[in-house]
């Protein structure tokens, strides 16, 4: 649900068209068309859209050009769509393959939209090389968000790091043993020899096509 602000100079209608204007542009990631203020509003002249977006303009609440979609990105939509990113770091690669060698810095920082992610200071980014997870949807390339601060549970996809080696892999559980499970029948499941540190939960994937 989109808090809005209200502002004294304007009419009932003016607030009510910026207000779906702005909940139409958080929703969606562009601005209303006037047909569609034309349903929002329950009207079916484009005259009376167009009068209140002249007026909204002339206010200084809105820009348009003469565009089907030509409302410009609203002050108060380009605000809350920031406070919705955070820059999350890049912990370079982890494998889905087996387990390799990997020391964990900072490779660089990737905006993020943290909107559905409950605790952004405590996620990170690692880039996956292999082919391990493909049935589980993870393929090479893909940018993996974890969080260090969530209780690993069976049958989460976690970053683990097994025998001072990491990789990712779904965390099972056979009798009272802990394993890393590969979603890729070509690899094995990894039993660990000494130790298992679980050092985050994937919570989502980034790929760019």
């Amino acid at each position: 649900m989109c808090i809005n602000t209200y502002h004294m100079n304007l009419t009932l209608k003016q607030q009510q068209v910026l207000d779906f204007i702005e909940d139409f542009q958080l929703n969606n990631g562009k601005s209303p068309t006037i047909k569609e203020i034309k349903i929002f509003m329950g009207v079916s002249s484009d005259n009376s859209v167009i009068k209140h977006l002249n007026a909204l303009e002339k206010k200084g609440y809105i820009s348009k050009s003469d565009t089907p979609r030509g409302i410009g990105l609203l002050d108060s939509v380009s605000s809350k769509l920031q406070a919705n990113f955070a820059n999350l770091p890049l912990m370079g690669f982890v494998p889905a393959g087996g387990p390799v060698n990997a020391e964990s810095y900072i490779d660089d920082y990737v905006s993020v939209d943290t909107s559905k992610i409950k605790n952004p200071h405590t996620c990170f980014l690692l880039k996956v090389t292999g082919q391990s997870m493909i049935d589980a949807g993870i393929f090479e390339g893909d940018l993996l968000v974890a969080d260090s601060s969530r209780e690993p549970k069976v049958g989460d996809i976690v970053i683990a790091l097994v025998d001072n080696a990491n990789t990712v892999k779904r965390l099972c559980k056979n009798d009272d043993r802990l394993y890393l499970k590969a979603e890729n029948s070509e690899y094995q499941d990894i039993v660990p020899a000494e130790s298992l540190e679980i050092q985050g939960v994937v919570l989502t994937l980034i790929r760019n096509y």
